[in-house]
């Protein structure tokens, strides 16, 4: 059974931090003519994917969640593209966007894992290791508003 206490404790948001941080380190070595151009838009889109996580995880619904996590997904998406903007530009090596690459690509995995979860559960309620439990039970018993119970969605 998955349960968190925090987003910071779900793993596709402790990967998509660490995207954040590479690419926070990355666009420290760009030239000072990108700072309002590819730095920028590489900082906003991988701070977007947390950011889109995290705020999902506030919703305490799990379709909302979902899709503020294909938000992120989306942002991740995005990120990417700028890294080839790079690599395009000459702003890092075949090495370096192999290595970035592949973070972004392994939290894009994670990702859709977790949403995949998120629409199992909003479909089928939240797995037990003895059943099923819908998520206003879960709701009421970890103490979460169940105001969102009476939706239909």
């Amino acid at each position: 059974m998955a349960t968190w206490n925090t987003f910071e404790e779900i793993e596709a948001y402790r990967l998509a931090r660490e995207c954040r941080r590479e690419m926070s380190r990355f666009c420290k070595g760009l030239s000072k003519e990108e700072t309002y151009r590819l730095r920028d838009q590489l900082i906003r889109s991988s701070r977007s994917v947390t950011a889109n996580i995290a705020e999902g995880f506030g919703r305490h619904h799990h379709q909302e969640n979902a899709q503020f996590c294909r938000h992120a997904r989306g942002s991740l998406t995005e990120t990417l593209d700028h890294l080839n903007c790079a690599l395009d530009e000459g702003y890092l090596t075949s090495d370096e966007y192999d290595k970035l690459r592949g973070k972004l690509e392994q939290t894009w995995k994670v990702l859709n894992g977790y949403i995949a979860y998120l629409q199992r559960c909003a479909k089928d309620g939240v797995p037990t290791r003895s059943g099923v439990v819908d998520a206003c039970q879960v709701a009421k018993l970890s103490e979460v508003s169940p105001a969102f119970c009476n939706s239909t969605t």
